[in-house]
């Protein structure tokens, strides 16, 4: 193997591989397009400090340079670890790892299960939030769960259960949202979410009861208000259907809105409250936790760090027994390796990954999905590569 030195050009990572070919790797991070080109410069801006590196000494101690980078003076006036400048460390920390898992010619998942802990914990960054995990702690729950890892391998054979995301989309007329479902169904899938948050919560509550007669009264329901409601707006929605057997309220309000979310969480109970989608990083998701206000944890490694700081994110989950259920703004391209890693690793449980197909086209491996399962990625790398012709703007 040559030495794997890194270069970066157009917010590409590159490394000679031991065939004398230079691999290039792409790290994810999302947008809904504006502002894709205020990412871009930023990830170049970071990225610029990778230049030269060993790619295996980087890796060895990735979790200091993650710490020195969302730290970089600059930037962190910016943030600190939010916004554009996070979203940028997500895209070139990704980068990283595909870098790593494509040199060592493993899919991430099994990368990240191989590693020894020790080597593991050296990758991520525990700085605030040593008060509810150290790295010792974290080593005794990897460790813990060592031991019943093969029985939980089952995973990678009958593949990763998925739920469907795409049957409710807001715009959708009542009658699309039934026949969504009922195709839904057909496809396997026994999960599916509708989208809610309407000024009008009688439309959400209608819309509601359509998606759960013609799912059936063993599916299993969720919604998604993305933000919309006020308290008050959201315990009153699922005060209106209480009978529908809902498994949680998704965003029910503002993502900063942490002891709000509490506040919705005790009055919705059996209902869970499900947040993370706009959670930008671990210390949030700390409090988040402390106080109760989640009881899904939908950390996204696109919006937060990247792949370390998710697994930092899910190293607390586990500590506080709160599922991981990400939310995927890859198309479930880099989650479904980090969801096999959480479940055989951590023990965390195989509830089920969101699936939303509509970009998978622009992947060159894209996620494939069979009678409502995620099935295992076998090839080099995290699933992340772009067709030609589907990049990033230069």
């Amino acid at each position: 193997m040559t030495n794997p030195l890194l270069t970066v050009e157009n917010l590409r990572v590159s490394f000679p591989t031991h065939t004398g070919r230079v691999e290039v790797v792409k790290g994810l991070s999302f947008t809904l397009g504006a502002g894709n080109e205020l990412v871009c410069a930023a990830a170049e801006f970071l990225a610029r400090s990778l230049v030269g590196q060993d790619l295996e000494q980087l890796m060895s101690e990735f979790g200091r340079w993650q710490n020195e980078a969302s730290n970089e003076q600059q930037f962190r006036w910016l943030g600190p670890q939010k916004g554009v400048v996070h979203l940028a460390l997500a895209s070139v920390t990704n980068a990283c790892w595909d870098a790593w898992a494509r040199l060592h010619q493993k899919p991430l998942w099994k990368l990240l299960l191989e590693l020894d802990p020790e080597a593991l914990l050296d990758t991520l960054d525990f700085s605030y939030v040593t008060d509810v995990l150290t790295r010792e702690q974290a080593i005794e729950l990897m460790a813990g769960n060592l031991a019943s890892r093969q029985e939980r391998s089952a995973i990678l054979e009958k593949g990763y259960p998925g739920y469907d995301t795409s049957v409710g989309w807001f715009n959708y007329s009542d009658e699309q949202v039934a026949a969504n479902v009922a195709k839904s169904v057909a496809d396997g899938f026994t999960a599916m979410k509708l989208k809610v948050g309407s000024p009008d919560i009688s439309r959400d509550v209608r819309r509601a009861r359509i998606i759960r007669d013609a799912a059936g009264p063993e599916a299993t329901i969720m919604v998604d208000a993305n933000q919309q409601w006020s308290i008050a707006q959201a315990i009153e929605f699922c005060r209106q259907t209480a009978d529908l057997n809902l498994l949680w309220l998704e965003e029910p309000t503002h993502p900063d809105d942490i002891l709000g979310h509490k506040v919705i969480a005790e009055a919705i109970a059996p209902v869970k409250v499900a947040a993370g989608e706009h959670v930008a990083n671990r210390i949030a998701f700390k409090n988040y936790l402390q106080c109760k206000g989640m009881a899904i944890c939908q950390v996204d490694a696109l919006r937060v760090a990247g792949v370390s700081e998710f697994l930092v994110v899910s190293l607390m989950a586990r500590q506080f027994n709160i599922p991981v259920i990400p939310h995927v703004g890859d198309m479930g391209q880099l989650h479904q390796h980090l969801v096999l890693f959480n479940h055989i690793a951590l023990d965390h449980l195989a509830l089920f990954l969101e699936y939303i197909p509509h970009l998978s086209e622009h992947f060159e491996e894209p996620a494939i999905v069979e009678n409502g399962a995620y099935q295992t990625p076998r090839l080099p790398g995290s699933s992340c590569q772009l067709k030609p012709g589907s990049d990033l703007p230069k």
